[in-house]
């Protein structure tokens, strides 16, 4: 059976952060990032039934500022690092730049949720939200 080589994703949201600037953004949440928004599109509604304040998400992003052309990086942009395949980097230019993100959730408000620390800036598209495995769900 042959793959699909082409498939659509459409977001189910939009990130409101206070980060705007790709160079500011700390490279991982636990360095650094702030709370943010995640604004959830009018038609997701009942895909947040079950969510409470305090639930670990694993929130899946699309990097639309990311080079899809890169293959290898330095990793952390340290040139002193050797080149590395980006599947064994966490680098947000890659050729399919999924963002990967476990944060908590704060808030609820209506078709917005509070959630941290969040490193992703201000109008990354949300591709999804999982919950997020428990250590002995391993």
């Amino acid at each position: 059976m042959m793959a699909e080589k082409n498939f659509t994703m459409n977001p189910v949201g939009v990130i409101r952060s206070e980060l705007v600037d790709l160079d500011a953004a700390p490279r991982q949440g636990y360095e650094g990032a702030p709370e943010a928004w995640l604004e959830l599109n009018a038609d997701m509604a009942q895909a947040m039934d079950g969510l409470v304040v305090g639930d670990m998400l694993m929130l899946l992003t699309w990097f639309h500022l990311a080079d899809r052309g890169v293959l290898q990086v330095h990793p952390r942009s340290d040139p002193n690092n050797p080149f590395t395949g980006v599947f064994a980097t966490r680098s947000p230019d890659r050729p399919n730049p999924i963002g990967l993100h476990r944060v908590t959730l704060l808030e609820i408000a209506g078709m917005r949720l509070r959630v941290a620390p969040l490193e992703a800036i201000d109008g990354t598209p949300i591709v999804d939200i999982k919950i997020a495995f428990a250590p002995s769900d391993g």
